[in-house]
């Protein structure tokens, strides 16, 4: 059978099958559903452990030999064959007969990177799925990377904001295994766990004071018309190294409350709006210059700022921020035909 990394707790708990496939290269989720199936292995007695490292040259006659004999001990057995490449070549028929006729007393776990259209329709890639369970590990997108955030936290027994999640999606720019280490991070300055939602000061308190006070006070300055004071803290942010992606992250949250404050304003309404919980409240210097932004083409400069940023788009990430900057601060004006700042 084929499942997904987050249906395989459920079909472990069923009973364990003869071999499993992981194949993908996300690293984080290959790696716990490796080690989920070697926890419910040694649970069920299958305490020899032995691991083939799949690469050039490897002798696929020493797999065969091993699943000829018997244990020394008699102990049950775990095969664990790790190919980085997901190609056997002249092992693939061991591969598939390691499915169809599987050893006496053994469970084999293949553990391999991502596999191509064809790989993924040869025979022994059927094989175990029609006998074993197979175990495919995709990326999860940018869209979803909240959700799973929280639900990550969630069983981490945490409660976390939509805000702050959105924030370390944005610094850790899809990389799982930072984003579970942020939240290893979080739970440490938070013990008290579910009875206290994390927010975004707690987030950026994990990245350092300077950095949790300066980006709001650049977005601030930015939003004031205060260009000398932004671009002073500006350049502050880049001599202690905070990442490109959490300065962005601050001005589009000041953009986009100043966003929701002009269309209030027009709809004469008092709702904050659907996305009000990831935007900045603004202060009146802010409020003040609100007719005056050109916030469309400033939102469009920003997406745009986003891409070079996530290397999307060509550009330097820090000229690109420095343009932005300026852009919203009023010292630069976004031309109405291509979004781009100029001079």
């Amino acid at each position: 059978m084929r499942v997904t990394p987050e249906q395989l707790p459920t079909v472990l708990s069923r009973g364990l099958a003869s071999i499993y496939l992981v194949s993908g290269d996300e690293p984080l989720l290959a790696d716990e559903a490796g080690g989920a199936i070697r926890q419910a292995a040694r649970a069920a007695g299958f305490l020899d452990r032995r691991v083939f490292f799949i690469e050039r040259g490897f002798s696929w006659e020493e797999l065969d030999h091993a699943a000829q004999s018997l244990s020394l001990f008699a102990e049950r057995r775990l095969f664990e064959l790790r190919m980085p490449s997901g190609k056997p070549d002249k092992g693939a028929a061991s591969l598939e007969q390691l499915a169809a006729r599987p050893p006496p007393d053994v469970i084999s776990l293949i553990v391999t990177g991502k596999l191509d259209k064809k790989t993924a329709d040869a025979a022994w890639v059927r094989a175990i799925e029609k006998q074993g369970v197979w175990i495919p590990v995709w990326p999860v997108d940018a869209a979803a990377m909240p959700g799973w955030l929280r639900a990550r936290a969630k069983a981490m027994r945490m409660q976390i904001e939509p805000a702050a999640a959105q924030l370390i999606v944005e610094r850790v720019e899809g990389n799982l295994l930072a984003a579970k280490q942020e939240l290893e991070k979080l739970r440490m300055l938070q013990p008290n766990e579910m009875n206290e939602p994390i927010g975004v000061d707690l987030v950026l308190r994990s990245v350092g004071d300077s950095a949790r006070y300066d980006v709001f006070q650049l977005a601030q300055a930015a939003a004031a018309g205060d260009a000398a004071r932004a671009s002073h803290v500006l350049l502050g942010l880049k001599s202690e190294g905070v990442e490109p992606s959490l300065i962005l992250w601050a001005l589009v949250r000041e953009l986009r409350g100043l966003w929701q404050a002009r269309e209030r304003e027009r709809l004469r309404s008092t709702g904050r709006g659907s996305g009000w919980n990831l935007a900045a409240s603004p202060a009146p210097q802010a409020l003040a210059r609100i007719r005056k932004l050109p916030l469309s083409r400033l939102m469009v400069q920003s997406s745009h700022v986003d891409r070079v940023v996530k290397g999307l788009a060509a550009g330097d990430a820090w000229s690109a921020i420095t343009g932005l900057t300026c852009a919203f601060a009023g010292a630069l004006q976004a031309t109405p035909e291509s979004g781009r700042v100029g001079a």
